[in-house]
């Protein structure tokens, strides 16, 4: 193994948004003996950075589901983002979710994250929406916010809500324009639906970096949970899933290690790269 891309949310951390200390120490073992580590989450890159700073030592954050490719210190490396007239169109025709729908932007100011309004947000994004309301605005009706491109659109919800979305989105006429992904927690009912920009996943992203690094698949490793994971894991030689992972991805043949809250990440690494004497 000479890459490893793992996911946060549901892999890097625990059940509490912690990262443990085993994982931690394994990371750090795992960087020392030469490993490239890059973190790919669905998060924006300034709500993934605290976690990644943790880590210390240098890495990369492929943000927003492989859209954005910086550095800890801000260098760019690639961005993918959603064409505005692209996500205008999914403003209108995802209407019915519009009190749900959050748009996002590549800058670390307020304005980053839109909304249309907030007293419809799911209640299992409180959180996220008082840890991020320095980014916050509220714009109606949503679509002015789109002079630029946003990195992405995003619907959230239940589980069963958010299966009806998906259903209007396969209907999206410009279905060829865009990348849907799905990341669900059913133990917290709640869902979302990130829209991208066409071919844009973390999949492509650890591909485009192990590509750059002069890096074969083979020696990319993947730790994931959810299903914005898939791609990845199918790029990476060495595929791993965590043991909170849903059943549905475990029936892919890839290798399961223990629960973000048993120390999976740990496991998985002292699996390849033996334990720390």
């Amino acid at each position: 193994m000479r890459l490893l891309a793992i996911d946060i949310d549901g892999t890097l951390l625990t059940s509490a948004f912690e990262v443990a200390q085993r994982d931690l120490a394994a990371l750090r073992r795992a960087h020392a003996l030469g490993v490239e580590i890059i973190l790919c989450t669905g998060r924006r890159h300034t709500f993934a950075l605290p976690i990644a700073e943790q880590l210390g030592f240098e890495v990369w954050l492929c943000s927003s589901n492989g859209a954005v490719t910086r550095s800890l210190s801000g260098e760019d490396f690639h961005r993918d983002l959603l064409p505005a007239a692209v996500a205008r169109e999914v403003c209108v025709h995802m209407a019915e979710f519009r009190g749900a729908t959050v748009l996002t932007f590549d800058k670390a100011t307020k304005g980053a994250i839109v909304v249309e309004r907030t007293d419809q947000m799911p209640t299992a994004v409180s959180k996220w929406m008082e840890k991020n309301a320095p980014y916050i605005e509220v714009v109606k009706p949503i679509e002015a916010a789109l002079e630029v491109d946003p990195v992405q659109a995003m619907v959230c919800g239940t589980v069963e809500r958010m299966a009806v979305a998906q259903k209007v989105l396969d209907g999206f006429p410009q279905l060829d324009q865009i990348t849907i992904l799905r990341t669900e927690y059913v133990h917290r009912d709640f869902s979302l639906l990130d829209v991208l920009n066409r071919d844009c996943s973390k999949g492509h992203a650890v591909e485009r970096w192990a590509r750059h690094r002069g890096i074969p698949r083979e020696l990319v490793m993947a730790i994931g949970d959810n299903h914005n994971d898939v791609e990845m894991l199918e790029f990476a030689g060495i595929p791993v899933i965590m043991g909170n992972a849903c059943d549905e991805l475990k029936q892919n043949g890839w290798q399961v290690t223990g629960s973000n809250d048993e120390c999976g990440v740990a496991g998985a690494l002292e699996a390849v790269l033996g334990k720390d004497s």
